[in-house]
């Protein structure tokens, strides 16, 4: 069983960069496409951006467009997602995910990790 685990979240102001972390065991992860989720306090969890097996292609919201990258590490298992000019409507838990089919819909990531709050003050 694979195990996703996300780090790096914290209370930061408006403006700042932040780099979020998700180290995967238990699965091979070049296999893998690997994607963030977030969910915002009373809404739905929602796509942030995605990542090829080989890091060749990436995907992201429009929200987070220009301000977020999506990058892994298959070596050091890890996926990581930069987040620059943070805004409060970035608050949320974001979620590291896995999926053998690539797409940004969370029907198909088959392994979520717990994920880690992010809180962007104003």
């Amino acid at each position: 069983q694979g195990r996703l685990v996300e780090s790096g979240g914290q209370l930061v102001q408006s403006g700042d960069s932040l780099t979020l972390s998700c180290s995967v065991s238990r699965l091979t992860l070049s296999t893998y496409v690997m994607a963030w989720f977030r969910r915002a306090p009373g809404k739905e969890r929602e796509f942030v951006a995605s990542v090829g097996r080989n890091g060749g292609r990436t995907d992201y919201a429009n929200s987070v467009k220009g301000r977020f990258t999506i990058s892994r590490d298959n070596a050091k298992n890890t996926v990581y997602l930069l987040m620059n000019s943070l805004k409060p409507e970035d608050t949320a838990v974001y979620y590291c995910a896995a999926a053998l089919s690539y797409g940004t819909t969370s029907e198909l990531y088959g392994y979520w990790g717990q994920g880690t709050q992010v809180t962007v003050s104003s």
